[in-house]
């Protein structure tokens, strides 16, 4: 999941709908939804044009809503438009599902159908997935989901001015456009969210610029020194990251070959095969007189939605066993290896069916922590369940989160 890095995707579907003369940036946003138009549309949101969209300069002062049960093109346009379009900046994640639904508009495609025979196909980015709206738009500034590799493919497209094994993909016009300063957005030199803003792609320090998205996600292009760096990673301070890129990686690319160095390329090597997720450390069996298997605790109603828990034994190694997490009146099941990841595809901690794996161990007699990696996302999910007679205590822990990473614990009874 690339969150926010989905953006300088959308802005490529864009610009190659302008080159096919599908659109134009000059273009009203209000040309592409006569039907879900305010009858009174204001002055401001008659300027609105497609470039607003793009560098987050619509004349909003608050981001319109996307509720699941309206119209999200028409709660955009219903939306109060109090200044100037091209004024201010204001990071504004509904203006970009705008520019996706424009982009369907013109072309008759979902930006991600689009995409596909344009860009995808051609970088060799192979089985894209992109969320949609309740109207069947992509969502545009996020939901696309694509791997490591294809991220810093895309990011050499950019660097190479849009040229792809001799192919002209993007126009190196719209490469130049969409990666300069369109919009200020704050004066602090140290920040690398306060150097500009383009089409949908952040101005960096030391001339570089990138897409990058929510807990770490990025595509740094640095022209500078003809180098790519894509990140997917579950950090809190993003900011901490470009730091070390600046201060770390920056001052060892050089023009020239670096000298042989076995000791030191054999240290990486070392270093990289031993970067793995460790799974929880404990033993295979809870203590003699805890009864925790085969047992239902059913919860009383509670923010997280979880109706009960069951533990089973059973599982690929000794010791493996299997959480039953029910909620939404559906149960689900968590194979979780012991000392090693089970994977499965599982619906976690309210996170839709996806690919998991997971791990057990008992941590103490009677604690159980199984932790549960959802690995096409930055998100893992500690589970730490006690069990004290006729009760289950569960704790849950995420890794990372929009909002507080830990809740109340919640406390079930045995049938």
């Amino acid at each position: 999941a690339l969150y926010s890095l989905s953006k300088s995707f959308t802005s490529t579907a864009v610009g190659l709908a302008a080159a096919e003369g599908k659109l134009s940036v000059d273009d009203p946003v209000l040309k592409f939804f006569p039907d879900d138009a305010p009858a009174e549309p204001s002055a401001n949101l008659k300027a609105m044009r497609v470039s607003d969209l793009l560098r987050m300069s619509t004349g909003h002062h608050d981001e319109p809503r996307r509720p699941d049960d309206q119209v999200w093109t028409k709660v955009f346009l219903a939306h109060p438009v109090p200044s100037k379009p091209g004024t201010h900046f204001l990071y504004n994640t509904s203006g970009t599902y705008m520019a996706s639904a424009i982009v369907q508009k013109a072309t008759g495609e979902t930006v991600l159908d689009y995409l596909r025979p344009r860009l995808f196909d051609p970088l060799g980015i192979d089985d894209p997935e992109w969320g949609a709206s309740p109207q069947g738009v992509s969502l545009g500034g996020y939901g696309l989901s694509v791997r490591t590799e294809d991220i810093a493919k895309f990011g050499q497209l950019y660097l190479q001015k849009g040229r792809w094994n001799g192919r002209q993909l993007v126009p190196e016009a719209w490469v130049k456009a969409a990666t300069s300063l369109q919009t200020s957005n704050g004066s602090n030199p140290r920040s690398d969210w306060e150097q500009g803003y383009g089409y949908q792609f952040w101005r960096c320090r030391n001339g570089a610029y990138r897409g990058d998205g929510a807990f770490g996600q990025y595509c740094v292009v640095m022209p500078d020194r003809d180098a790519v760096l894509a990140i997917t990673s579950a950090v809190k301070d993003m900011q901490a990251v470009l730091n070390l890129a600046w201060d770390k990686l920056l001052p060892g690319i050089q023009d020239g070959p670096l000298p042989a160095d076995p000791t030191a390329r054999d240290a990486l090597a070392q270093t990289l095969k031993g970067l793995t997720m460790k799974a929880p450390q404990g033993a295979a069996e809870p203590g003699s007189t805890v009864k925790a298997f085969d047992r239902t605790f059913k919860f009383e109603p509670n923010p997280r939605k979880l109706e009960s828990l069951r533990v089973e034994r059973g599982g690929a190694n000794e010791g493996s066993l299997t959480l039953v997490l029910r909620s939404d009146g559906q149960d689900r099941r968590i194979p979780c290896g012991r000392g090693e990841w089970t994977k499965s595809r599982a619906a976690v901690a309210g996170f839709p069916e996806q690919p998991v794996a997971a791990s057990a161990a008992w941590t103490a007699d009677d604690e159980l922590t199984a932790k549960v990696v959802l690995v096409e996302t930055p998100f893992n999910v500690a589970y730490r369940i006690k069990f004290e007679g006729d009760k289950a205590v569960v704790d849950a822990d995420v890794n990372v989160a929009f909002g507080a990473t830990r809740g109340e614990p919640l406390t079930g009874k045995a049938e």
